[in-house]
């Protein structure tokens, strides 16, 4: 998976263990993301829907929670990503954009992620395995850049990983039927149908996902946007719409209040963060009748940019350390003896 600050890779055994004790076999993932959660409970059996607006979030979702890999011929498979792996590189918007205006590859393997996505355009625009070969191309470009993994920035000096030549690799496909819902969650909560567990993940604060994964979202776009400022992020970032109304402090609580409201599922679990604007009793309030509310802590480490402190555009440290840790938090809804049952054993609020 991709380099993701939202990933919630430390929690997937544990949110993969509720699903199991909660005998759910129907689930959303809201805020799919990076769909490490979504593809654990595919993983385990149940029929996942995945949800997100971003562009490469339905990328991911279409390739490892649409696809079942029972239908998936895997040598003529990695035929393809073996023929995409062998073209030569070409200039183009990803060579000019991020690489030599801002430096987030280097230009051999910028010059190849230009080729190899003209070439997915050109041969595979709508067929099933598209979304397929977009996540391996996102993927290999994933191990080669030259960030901390946020890409508001990019490194003064080249990331050892940015040295390695772009491999495309075939993606570990699930077996199993899923769907992916692209759009603002807010939205495609009303049209989803009854489940018996769901999972909401949105946005804690002001940081916007869209701005943070910028590259990603145009390399899946392939929409050769303008951009602006020395990250060269899409210009329609600074169009309100692209904003997820989580992102504003007043609106995020009743925003929140109200896809809690319109979700038909047996269970709900919510995550919370203690950097987040809706607080834990707040969220706790928000699903209190739905039966048994219990809440999970967990510490977890900061995102690596928050460890190594604050430097400005020459590199110098200009910023202390903050706080390297925070806790991370599961807020669990449904009925009581499930809730009880699904939460037995783990760190309690």
């Amino acid at each position: 998976m991709i380099k993701y600050i939202g990933s919630k890779r430390r929690l997937v055994p544990v949110l993969g263990e509720l699903l199991s004790r909660a005998g759910a076999t129907t689930v959303v993932d809201m805020f799919t993301g990076t769909t490490r959660v979504a593809q654990e409970w595919k993983r385990r059996g149940a029929h996942v829907t995945a949800v997100d607006s971003a562009r490469y979030s339905a990328v991911l979702a279409e390739c490892y929670i649409t696809t079942d890999a029972n239908e998936v011929d895997l040598g003529e498979l990695g035929l393809v990503i073996s023929h995409l792996q062998s073209l030569p590189g070409t200039d183009g918007y990803v060579t000019e954009t991020f690489s030599r205006q801002a430096r987030y590859f280097q230009e051999p393997n910028a010059r190849r992620i230009d080729a190899i996505r003209d070439a997915i355009e050109a041969g595979w625009s709508g067929h099933p395995w598209r979304p397929i070969l977009l996540a391996s191309l996102l993927q290999a470009a994933d191990r080669v850049d030259s960030t901390t993994g946020l890409q508001m920035a990019y490194l003064k000096q080249w990331s050892p990983r940015s040295y390695q030549p772009l491999d495309l690799r075939v993606p570990e496909l699930l077996a199993g039927s899923g769907s992916a819902r692209h759009g603002d969650a807010t939205e495609v909560v009303f049209g989803l149908s009854e489940v018996d567990l769901a999972y909401l993940d949105p946005p804690y604060n002001q940081h916007r996902y869209a701005g943070n994964y910028h590259v990603w979202e145009t390399l899946m776009a392939w929409d050769s946007p303008e951009h602006y400022g020395v990250a060269c992020k899409r210009k329609d970032l600074r169009e309100e719409h692209t904003a997820s109304v989580f992102n504003r402090r007043r609106q995020a609580p009743d925003a929140m209040a109200q896809m809690l409201g319109a979700l038909q599922a047996e269970v709900v679990v919510v995550s919370a963060s203690d950097e987040g604007w809706i607080g834990v009793d707040d969220l706790a309030g928000m699903v209190s009748g739905r039966g048994g509310v219990e809440v999970l802590a967990f510490d977890s480490r900061r995102y690596i940019g928050a460890q190594i402190g604050i430097h400005n555009s020459k590199g110098k440290k200009v910023g202390q350390v903050g706080r390297t840790s925070n806790t991370e938090y599961l807020i669990l809804a449904g009925p009581a003896e499930k809730v009880a049952r699904m939460v037995a054993g783990y760190p309690k609020l």
